[in-house]
């Protein structure tokens, strides 16, 4: 497991509620223990990040974030995260709607780990959650959280 000394934090960046609660339940499966943290625009996840989140909740171990996000896009988001020193090392994985190519190399050029297109059946968007539990939770190392 690559976090050993305690739970996994996860930040899921996501407006759609359907979409939240597939996330959750994929991750409820998991076979290291997530602590999920759920942001519902691109504003909150920037306030949490910073600090300013509700309750202190500390910084996360990794990100899914969506990119079509009310108040400040998924795309600034990441922009900002990867520019911002103290954060730029937590592994984003992008996990939207979109496919078109511009997205897909924006996303890498500004540093994002893993791009995923959000399958449309209920099945296998469960399966493309677990994968990244799978890789991002038990396989890989994450980096520090200094």
């Amino acid at each position: 497991m690559s976090n050993s000394a305690g739970p996994v934090r996860v930040l899921l960046v996501e407006d759609n509620p359907n979409d939240v609660e597939i996330a959750r339940r994929a991750l409820a499966k998991a076979a290291a223990r997530i602590d999920l943290t759920v942001a519902r625009d691109g504003q909150e996840a920037l306030d949490i990040l910073a600090g300013d989140g509700k309750g202190g909740v500390p910084l996360p171990h990794l990100i899914l974030l969506d990119l079509n996000l009310p108040k400040v896009d998924g795309r600034e988001v990441l922009e900002k995260v990867k520019a911002d020193p103290k954060l730029k090392r937590i592994p984003i994985v992008i996990l939207t709607v979109s496919a078109q190519k511009e997205d897909v190399v924006r996303c890498y050029d500004a540093g994002v780990n893993t791009f995923i297109t959000k399958p449309i059946k209920f099945d296998d968007f469960l399966r493309a959650v677990a994968t990244i539990d799978e890789y991002w939770v038990v396989t890989a190392t994450l980096p520090p959280l200094e």
